[in-house]
């Protein structure tokens, strides 16, 4: 105990020396946990953000055409053929309470100034239990449009927009907006505003245009398929969700069966990329503060050598002399540690405004308890392994012959 009380002593005066060279890897350290923490919190916020919002939808299954992916022409690749037959036979079953179809769709809206921009339409049958309208009436028709498949009765042209959508239209409840999935479609449907919902807005982290799911296909040229993203089902109260979910995927072979959990495990596949991309500059950040670190511990063995020498002639043992240089790497790596955690707060708050501004999602930055002290023990690695390189050099480059002549 009292080598080791020597040794921090020591340690701590010597990087009390050089302050320019202590900051170097006390930030080189820090650097390396807050790139971890931040991405582990990115991480971790997709994913309990993504499960929220499907937990939140009240749905207990979820049929899509496949993976969920951006399609070449617009909205999502997955698609659902004759959606409306689809959901008719599933709401003839005892254990589902309903479903319903939806479809997104890229298309073009305006306000009548000439200027149309891309958002993304959302297609519902008949506006959907579980979209919040927070101002207006919604949809009070049902969809009269589709006509048992004919697609030749009245349109109601209603649209629900989300805020960020009426601000850029400067529109409200009651003021009209173009709607197609052309420039030239959109100038010929008029649509009018009946409700301010942040539902799907939400979900998608983008502005949206909802409408009733028959007049979507009709402005984007899709009813003759009937197509739709996905089917949302809603069972009845006791219903066993993973026997109706084996029920259904043998019923639809050719489509996907998914529960909440399922549906967002799907989503996290498809971006293993990213997730890997994420991953690699977990391990560059730590590869390079532990470099850092050691280079610095490095130059403390060199600059330091012709001291720690005469501390060796004067009968100081090596163990000493290595725990006095390993000392410094393990107080260089708390200090990085302490200061890496105290700068992810504030770093995932700035990040979780950027997002939010960005892609209209919140709190995709979460730093939980777990992600924070994993970025403690990597502080704690990089110092203490560089010490131990450091160490290692220590015992191969001090000796007596260090001395000057």
């Amino acid at each position: 105990m009292s080598r080791l009380r020597v040794a921090a002593g020591v340690a701590l005066a010597q990087l009390r020396h050089d302050r320019a060279r202590t900051v170097l890897a006390v930030v080189g350290v820090a650097v390396a946990v807050l790139s971890t923490t931040l991405l582990a919190s990115i991480g971790f916020g997709v994913v309990e953000t993504g499960q929220q919002k499907f937990d939140a939808s009240g749905r207990d299954l979820w049929i899509t055409g496949g993976t969920l992916s951006g399609g070449s022409g617009g909205g999502f690749g997955a698609s659902i053929l004759n959606a409306h037959e689809v959901s008719e036979d599933l709401d003839a079953r005892d254990d589902v309470r309903s479903s319903i179809p939806m479809s997104f769709k890229s298309v073009y809206v305006g306000n009548g100034s000439g200027e149309m921009k891309t958002l993304v339409g959302v297609g519902v049958l008949g506006g959907g239990p579980f979209v919040q309208v927070t101002e207006g009436s919604g949809f009070e028709e049902p969809d009269t449009h589709y006509a048992d498949g004919s697609y030749d009765g009245p349109m109601t042209n209603s649209v629900i927009i989300d805020s960020r959508t009426a601000a850029l239209f400067d529109v409200g409840v009651g003021d009209t907006l173009q709607i197609g999935g052309s420039v030239e479609s959109a100038r010929q449907h008029q649509f009018t505003v009946v409700g301010i919902s942040p539902t799907f807005s939400g979900f998608l982290g983008a502005p949206t245009a909802t409408v009733h799911l028959s007049e979507l296909q009709q402005v984007t040229g899709s009813t003759g398929t009937d197509a739709a993203t996905f089917i949302a089902v809603d069972l009845e109260p006791g219903a066993d969700r993973q026997a109706v979910e084996a029920q259904l995927q043998e019923e639809y072979p050719d489509y996907e069966v998914r529960t909440n959990q399922e549906q967002m495990q799907s989503v996290l596949q498809q971006n293993a990329v990213v997730l890997a991309v994420g991953g690699a500059l977990v391990v560059l950040a730590v590869i390079a503060g532990f470099a850092l670190t050691v280079n610095v511990l490095s130059i403390v063995v060199f600059q330091q050598r012709e001291e720690l020498a005469a501390l060796t002639a004067l009968g100081v043992s090596s163990r000493t002399v290595v725990a006095m240089v390993a000392a410094q790497g393990v107080l260089l790596g708390a200090l990085g540690g302490i200061l890496g955690l105290a700068v992810t707060p504030p770093a995932a708050l700035a990040l979780n405004y950027a997002a939010a501004e960005i892609v209209g999602f919140e709190g995709l930055v979460q730093s939980s308890a777990s992600v924070l002290a994993v970025g403690g023990v990597i502080a704690l690695v990089i110092g203490t392994a560089a010490a131990a390189v450091a160490g290692w050099r220590t015992v191969r480059t001090v000796g007596i012959d260090a001395l000057p002549n």
